[in-house]
């Protein structure tokens, strides 16, 4: 199945697109997103999940005004990540990439504001469909530096409402709480405080 996915910001001015080839239990993309919050870059990433909604590799480049950052995260689909990262320019952000111990463990990526990618631990535990709450130890990537870090979260099915599934997001990074809206096939519809999608 081939999606053509758009969202708006709702708190500070973004927007992404992401062209997305989503199979039985695998997905596809390649997507890209605008902003201008903590200052403005265009950020394309290539995002690839194997069998079981696991994430094998994040691909992702941002760029501004005379400066580009570039990570590339690597998954053996057990726990274990690469990490491999680069900079050019000078501007007040922090270095891209980081430690891939740290993360170990986790199955999925995160790319920050990025509705997309919380997809692959609501479909690997059918949080869209049944009741259920799961932690996740989540390979977090901070926008637009591009580091790398730590997230512990959980998601929890909460019910259905109107035509759209709402599951629960607890992120302890950041201390945020909200309920996500989904389609039937486990995409974000509505992200509080961070997207919309656009009919």
């Amino acid at each position: 199945m081939h999606r053509l996915l758009i969202w708006s910001g709702l708190e500070a001015w973004r927007a992404e697109a992401a062209a997305v080839e989503l199979g039985a239990d695998s997905l596809r993309a390649e997507g890209t997103q605008i902003g201008v919050d903590p200052r403005s870059y265009r950020l394309d990433y290539e995002l690839e999940v194997a069998g079981g909604w696991i994430t094998r590799r994040l691909l992702v480049r941002a760029r501004g005004a005379e400066w580009t950052r570039e990570l590339e995260l690597r998954h053996d689909g057990e726990g274990r990540w690469t990490a491999t990262s680069a900079a050019a320019g000078d501007v007040a952000l922090p270095p891209p990439g980081g430690e891939a111990a740290r993360v170990r463990g986790a199955l999925d990526c995160d790319l920050g504001l990025c509705p997309l990618t919380n997809v692959m631990p609501v479909r690997r535990h059918q949080l869209h469909l049944r009741p259920g709450g799961v932690d996740f130890l989540m390979a977090w990537v901070s926008v637009p530096d591009l580091g790398l870090h730590p997230s512990r979260q959980r998601y929890e099915h909460v019910g259905r409402r109107d035509d759209r599934t709402v599951v629960r997001y607890v992120g302890e990074h950041r201390g945020f709480v909200g309920e996500l809206e989904l389609d039937g096939d486990g995409l974000v519809l509505l992200y509080p405080e961070l997207a919309r999608r656009v009919a």
